[in-house]
């Protein structure tokens, strides 16, 4: 995978990681797909880059695939209390027309995903990220 950033892993802004990763994806997809990426610039990485890349790459493909002819992919991110959310939403089928997969990362990482249906159509999942603590990883 060559999603790989160099330097201080938790100091990266999670849109840049986001954007590399699934911009990426998109170029190899056949059908036209517009991204969108609404992430603030302050938002840094709640886990290791290589981690957090694979997570984004799983979620974008599964996303991309529901769109044979083409539609929008919005890639949005929040800082929680207890974390950071980020959501990919799809102008592809509903959620009860596709195979939801858990990816192995996200069990790794301790996220939490759910899928939903968007009101505009299409699906979107929430992938809900604990905050990484360094001091709970010397503990281990």
């Amino acid at each position: 995978m060559s999603h790989r950033l160099i330097g201080n892993e938790a100091n990266h802004p999670l849109a840049i990681v986001v954007e590399s990763v699934a911009s990426q994806l998109l170029m190899k997809h056949p059908a036209p797909i517009h991204l969108e990426v609404d992430i603030d610039l302050s938002l840094r990485l709640p886990v290791d880059s290589s981690s957090l890349s694979q997570l984004i790459d799983s979620l974008v493909r599964q996303a991309i695939g529901e769109m044979h002819e083409g539609g929008e992919l919005t890639i949005t991110a929040c800082e929680t209390p207890t974390g950071v959310e980020i959501e990919i939403a799809d102008t592809g089928c509903d959620v009860d027309q596709r195979a939801c997969k858990l990816p192995m990362i996200a069990a790794a990482m301790a996220a939490e995903l759910t899928w939903q249906n968007c009101p505009q159509g299409g699906c979107a999942v929430t992938a809900k990220l604990p905050v990484y603590h360094q001091a709970q990883r010397r503990a281990a």
